[in-house]
């Protein structure tokens, strides 16, 4: 028997977080991506964690059909394109200003990039050889249907690499983050990617240098979630919408 589920895990399922609105989250980015490349990212999302949190996607060849979801400003999709043909990437946000950015940079040109929704993606069944999303599941507001959607448009055998934050263990930190955006605890993560139907579910812990050893202190960091496709077809998991 197929597995059931609300809206999502236990958490999510609560309030959403301001940004988890996707009207806010619009206006939201169209601000943030005049700043997105040039100062969020040095500091928060560097060259060096990206291809870190990529490296367990197994992107091992040129001719891979990869979907970046909630691509952005494509500071993730450059990660990839190092290792596959950007013909063969889509880059998909639903922010056009976000997008609009991606469109400048010379590596993506060859990219297709299109505004959609990453828990109701425009992809046929069985679509894609590995599926990407960094930095876009704090703003979803449901996860686990955003999940259960990697899982579909995969192919058999596909891999699907989530890269997101993750819940601060410090008090006033947890306080911010619950009220601004979602940051999943790490089993979340595992249990949203185990209820979609992904096998050989790995977790990869995600920081800059200076952050490694500190995470008791509560300091915000990320992590890189894997699974692999084990069967052709839609997601087991059936999402009750109430």
């Amino acid at each position: 028997m197929a597995p059931k589920c609300g809206l999502s895990a236990s958490r999510p399922a609560s309030q959403p977080r301001f940004i988890q609105h996707k009207k806010e989250a619009f206006w939201f980015y169209r601000f943030l991506s005049i700043i997105y490349d040039h100062v969020i990212n040095p500091g928060h999302w560097t060259e060096d964690m990206r291809d870190d949190a990529l490296e367990p996607a197994d992107l091992n060849n040129r001719n891979m059909i990869v979907v970046d979801v909630g691509g952005g400003t494509g500071f993730t999709t450059l990660g990839i394109v190092k290792h596959v043909d950007a013909k063969n990437v889509t880059i998909l946000d639903q922010s056009p200003h976000q997008l609009a950015k991606a469109k400048q940079k010379e590596s993506l040109k060859e990219c297709r990039i299109i505004e959609g929704d990453a828990e109701d993606l425009p992809f046929r069944t069985d679509y894609a050889d590995r599926y990407v999303s960094a930095g876009s599941i704090e703003y979803w507001p449901d996860p686990q249907r955003g999940i259960k959607e990697a899982y579909r448009v995969l192919k058999l055998g596909g891999k699907a690499c989530l890269i997101g934050p993750v819940y601060p263990t410090f008090w006033l930190s947890r306080f911010f983050a619950d009220v601004w955006m979602l940051f999943p605890k790490e089993e979340e993560y595992i249990d949203w990617f185990e209820k979609a139907g992904f096998k050989d579910v790995q977790l990869k812990r995600i920081g800059p240098k200076w952050y490694r050893g500190v995470r008791r202190h509560g300091l915000i960091m990320g992590c890189s979630v894997t699974g692999v496709k084990p069967a052709s077809g839609d997601s087991p998991l059936q999402v009750i919408t109430f």
